[in-house]
């Protein structure tokens, strides 16, 4: 209960945030209300899961926003045809995903490049590629496969169900595999990671490589929701990603976590900005009130940071 309790915190926060919504929606609850709450949740909760796994070995990744516009962008050209080619279509934007996150992780193991620096970098490149794909909004997705994952299963959320499968298939292993304990050992101490050896290397690039899927994951569905390719996505999902990984209960300094707290993150940032949309505040006061949320989550987690490293300094001492 002690270790999990930032987690347990969070689904508190969720639950409560989630029945005010409930109780100022004008349509009150209903599988409509709730599965455009779950929709809008995906979105950022995939980007979470993405930014979780880099924040796990102790990085950050400023480049989650731009590898999901680009991802949309390619999946808008895509994700379209017979079967056979929307299979290949989106099969074609993970793979896209994956390589953006490993020329992430091949930046900063081999290269030797600080986390946040590398991802600036490449993050101007990834989304400079989707401007020149789509420099305005365009393109299309197949309406039959996006009516099959937007809509609601025998009246559970489609995306409801996506987002518990995928986070089941990433946490179990996470915990019962050689290179997912490999990762939780990299991001709590490196360097004796190293010398028990672990494949440090191997870790950090199979961490990258898991947040450029998951971005891509993301931008494929907002391809879904929106039935369109959109470059200008971007700076809604770096911060958020953030703000989202630490909501959860998930450390910066890297080690503890897991996705499912990433994703409770995600769902109290979205809930928060439906509360205020309903709430009858001002339009132009709504934006304040989310960069203030933003600004508290990042603040609680680098006072986290902070805390480690005294804890550390004075041990060594």
């Amino acid at each position: 209960m002690k270790r999990n309790r930032p987690l347990l915190l969070a689904l508190v926060a969720l639950v409560a945030l989630f029945a005010v919504y409930i109780g100022i929606h004008p349509r009150g609850f209903s599988v409509y209300v709730v599965t455009i709450w779950s929709n809008q949740g995906a979105l950022l909760g995939l980007a979470a899961i993405a930014q979780f796994f880099v924040v796990l070995v102790r990085g950050i990744d400023l480049s989650v926003g731009p590898v999901v516009a680009l991802t949309n962008v390619a999946a808008s050209y895509l994700v379209q045809g017979n079967t056979a080619e929307i299979v290949l279509g989106m099969l074609a934007v993970l793979v896209l995903g994956a390589l953006c996150g490993l020329a992430n992780g091949a930046a900063v193991v081999f290269a030797r490049v600080q986390p946040i620096v590398a991802t600036l970098a490449s993050g101007a490149v990834f989304g400079g590629l989707a401007l020149l794909l789509r420099p305005v909004p365009g393109g299309t997705i197949d309406d039959d496969l996006s009516d099959l994952l937007t809509y609601d299963i025998y009246g559970v959320p489609t995306s409801l169900v996506i987002l518990l499968v995928l986070t089941v298939a990433v946490t179990l292993p996470l915990r019962r595999t050689r290179i997912g304990l490999s990762m939780y050992a990299v991001g709590s101490a490196e360097g004796a990671a190293f010398l028990t050896g672990t494949r440090v290397a191997a870790a950090k690039l199979t961490a990258y490589a898991l947040a450029g899927v998951f971005s891509a994951l993301a931008g494929l569905y907002v391809a879904m929701v929106t039935q369109t390719g959109d470059a200008g996505i971007a700076p809604a999902y770096t911060l958020n990603s953030i703000a989202a990984v630490v909501l959860g209960g998930v450390p910066l300094a890297g080690g503890l976590g897991s996705p499912v707290g990433a994703l409770v993150g995600a769902l109290i940032l979205k809930t928060v900005s439906s509360v205020m949309f309903f709430s009858g505040l001002p339009p132009l006061a709504q934006p304040f009130f989310e960069g203030l949320v933003l600004a508290i989550a990042i603040f609680i987690g680098a006072i986290g940071v902070l805390r480690l490293r005294s804890r550390l300094d004075a041990y060594q001492r």
